[in-house]
């Protein structure tokens, strides 16, 4: 099991494959490396392909701080040092998505695109910021575990796999709820429209619908060269519910604007 050792910090990750530009899979919110495992799968074949698990996930060590935005950014910026990835495409989901556009912001030279599948809100209006800071509230509280599975089990559409969710919700469920509540804390906390005008790096954001903090016209208002893909019939997890639709818009995305082939 690989580990980049980073100062006080020991970040796992997995890497297959070879060829460019390398791609470097960051996941959500409670969620480990192996939510992008379709994608995974499919790059692998022609490019170098990492996914993590970012501090206080997965096999990752468990600081006491650090769950902030930027610092998680940074830890990628650090892992992708350790790792030598040249200019390497972010593709990141829910907090991951809003973890690349922060990593673009701070270091301008290090993506070489940023996508972001389902993220969290970048522009966050008044009743998305009143919905975390009463879920931090809870995970605080004496009914944490019962709120956490709450939440997420509200994530899926009802006719999604039952298996599936089932491994989501346990796997998420299983992070200490300090750490959860910890990144929430820098979720509402986070500048995300002052990252997203800093951000010069291809952008694509994959969602499903409009309306809401990550409302199009919203993001185009602030970068007006934000690419926008739609899925359907999917809930949150979308890269791992369909598939078929999200690896071929990131595919696209890198033969049309990382110059891929």
């Amino acid at each position: 099991m690989p580990f980049a050792e980073l100062g006080d910090l020991r970040l796992h990750y997995e890497r297959e494959g070879e060829g460019d530009p390398p791609l470097v899979f960051v996941h959500g919110w409670c969620c480990d490396h192996t939510f992008f495992a379709p994608q995974v799968e499919q790059f692998r074949t022609t490019h170098d392909v990492v996914a993590l698990d970012l501090r206080g996930c997965g096999a990752s060590s468990v600081p006491d701080g650090g769950y902030d935005i930027p610092t998680l950014a940074e830890d990628v910026a650090a892992l992708c040092a350790a790792l030598e990835l040249e200019r390497p495409v972010v593709v990141g989901h829910s907090l991951g998505g809003m973890i690349g556009i922060e990593l673009a912001a701070r270091r301008p030279s290090l993506p070489g695109a940023i996508v972001a599948v389902d993220p969290g809100p970048i522009d966050p209006l008044p009743g998305a910021l009143r919905m975390f800071e009463a879920l931090i509230a809870h995970l605080e509280g004496p009914s944490s575990d019962a709120a956490r599975r709450a939440y997420v089990e509200g994530l899926f559409l009802p006719s999604d796999d039952a298996e599936r969710k089932r491994r989501i919700v346990e796997t998420m469920c299983a992070v200490p709820a300090e750490v959860a509540a910890a990144v929430l804390r820098g979720v509402v906390e986070w500048n995300g429209v002052g990252a997203l005008l800093l951000c010069a790096s291809p952008l694509l954001v994959l969602r499903s619908r409009t309306g809401g903090s990550n409302d199009p016209a919203r993001l185009l208002a602030l970068k007006p060269d934000v690419q926008i893909g739609v899925t359907v019939g999917a809930g949150h997890f979308r890269q791992l519910e369909v598939p078929e639709q999200v690896t071929p818009m990131i595919e696209r995305f890198l033969r049309v604007t990382a110059g891929t082939s």
